[in-house]
């Protein structure tokens, strides 16, 4: 009988703890996906191929104007830029990467048709020979 009432006891004590627990859990659930939506950022990589009789200094000059839209167009996220040093040889003629970082794909929106943005590939075009552009959600 004793071993039947600690029983009734278990049983009504989890009957009672379980509408708590998938309380907690379900909001753990909700911070862990609202987390992961958070670290998503939307990546912008642009590789150019600039033409051979633009010289070092007006592809510099391409490379100083994109440089300065993070400061003239705020949904830009994060900014990163470099030159090609990839010993693989596989570059098929793309010397200069840069990797914009947006929020959202409202941020990007705002960011394409931007009159900042629009000056830069007026900046651009006469010296561009090539360019490759790829969007993705970052994954970790």
């Amino acid at each position: 009988m004793k071993s039947l009432n600690k029983f009734k006891i278990v049983l009504m004590l989890g009957l009672f703890a379980a509408p708590f627990l998938l309380v907690f859990a379900n909001k753990t659930a909700v911070k862990a996906e609202e987390k992961e939506v958070a670290q998503k950022m939307l990546r912008h990589v642009v590789m150019f191929q600039f033409k051979a009789s633009s010289s070092e200094s007006e592809v510099q000059s391409v490379v100083d104007a994109f440089r300065k839209l993070p400061d003239q167009i705020p949904e830009v996220a994060e900014f990163e830029f470099g030159e090609n040093n990839s010993p693989e040889g596989l570059a098929d003629g793309f010397t200069h990467c840069f990797l914009v970082t947006f929020k959202s794909d409202k941020d990007r929106q705002a960011y394409l048709p931007h009159p900042a943005h629009q000056a830069f590939v007026g900046v651009l075009k006469p010296h561009l020979e090539k360019v490759m552009v790829i969007d993705y959600w970052a994954a970790k």
